[in-house]
């Protein structure tokens, strides 16, 4: 009977001891380069809201957008100082922490987002996000940027040759600066937060992102020509300080997962659903947009080809044909 009313005494105190840990209030600063009413920004909302009625309150999101606390390389290691707890940040930027990330950067590799759910929704997708544990960092799912096109106020772009001479801002990585110089113009690595004013101030002459996201930061009222020229698609990896991560228990780390991915569901679907109305508005405002023909859009590709070589190389070759293998699987 003694030993009985012990376990009970023993079980009782175990239930204590959990229920004052899921009472425990967490909060969580979550950061993006991106503005209010970007996409992204619009995902970080929704897993803000979800984890707000998943946690009764008890796990608080505050939300940090625009780069208001710096570029993705200082978030990269305030993330991993544990002076912060989440961000989004494109996949391809975390190559200077796992090099297999670079994969994502690759010229042309995914041809619609089909391709990129099915690789980064897949087993692909969570072996990477995977290897970041050992840098400090927790890959919780993946939101869309989208494909990347490239502005500049000098003229417009009709054919490849019309890229050279340009001065362009890249993400700062060596791939981008790679793929800039193999069509005759000059990379300039710039952090997003700096990139408005330098195009503003014609420090540099043009710059390279999806639609939405040339909307959302004004860069049509810096830039005049816009070519369609899709030549990279960005995935995010929505992270987790490991730091932090470790510090929850099993019903908060439960809550969290859950609504990234969720998150990341809603995120894609208004990335998608923007891009034709941020086209309207930035043609309405005066932007000039081009397409390639189908010829130049191949030369494009086989300029870029050698990049492509190279660094598949960097990211691994096992990497690459583990991404093209997935891929010819949701092309068949």
């Amino acid at each position: 009977m003694k030993r009985l009313m012990f376990k009970t005494l023993i079980a009782a105190l175990a239930a204590s001891s959990f229920g004052l840990a899921l009472a425990q209030d967490k909060t969580i600063k979550f950061a993006t380069q991106n503005p209010k009413g970007h996409p992204i920004v619009m995902g970080l909302e929704k897993f803000a809201e979800i984890v707000h009625a998943k946690s009764g309150g008890k796990i608080k999101v505050n939300l940090f957008p625009g780069g208001t606390l710096g570029g993705d390389q200082a978030n990269v290691s305030a993330l991993q100082g544990g002076a912060l707890e989440m961000v989004s940040l494109n996949s391809g930027i975390l190559a200077s922490q796992v090099k297999e990330f670079a994969v994502y950067d690759l010229p042309f590799m995914f041809a619609n987002s089909k391709e990129a759910d099915a690789v980064v929704d897949g087993a692909f997708g969570k072996k990477l996000h995977d290897k970041l544990q050992d840098k400090g960092m927790v890959g919780l799912a993946y939101y869309e940027l989208g494909f990347r096109h490239i502005t500049n106020s000098k003229r417009p772009i009709n054919k490849v040759e019309d890229i050279e001479g340009l001065k362009l801002r890249v993400i700062p990585n060596p791939i981008n600066v790679d793929w800039v110089k193999a069509l005759g113009a000059n990379p300039t690595p710039l952090p997003f937060p700096e990139v408005y004013a330098a195009l503003e101030q014609k420090a540099i002459d043009g710059q390279e992102n999806p639609v939405t996201v040339i909307n959302a930061n004004k860069f049509h009222e810096v830039q005049k020509h816009l070519v369609l020229s899709n030549h990279q698609y960005n995935p995010q990896s929505v992270i987790i300080s490991k730091k932090f991560w470790d510090g929850l228990n099993a019903e908060q780390k439960k809550i969290i997962s859950e609504a990234a991915i969720e998150s990341a569901k809603f995120q894609r679907e208004q990335a998608r659903g923007q891009v034709a109305s941020a086209m309207d508005n930035m043609k309405k405002a005066g932007l000039l947009v081009t397409e390639l023909p189908p010829a130049e859009q191949n030369k494009l590709r086989d300029k870029l080809r050698p990049v492509v070589a190279k660094y598949a190389v960097a990211a691994g070759q096992d990497t690459v044909k583990e991404l093209q293998d997935e891929l010819a699987k949701v092309r068949k």
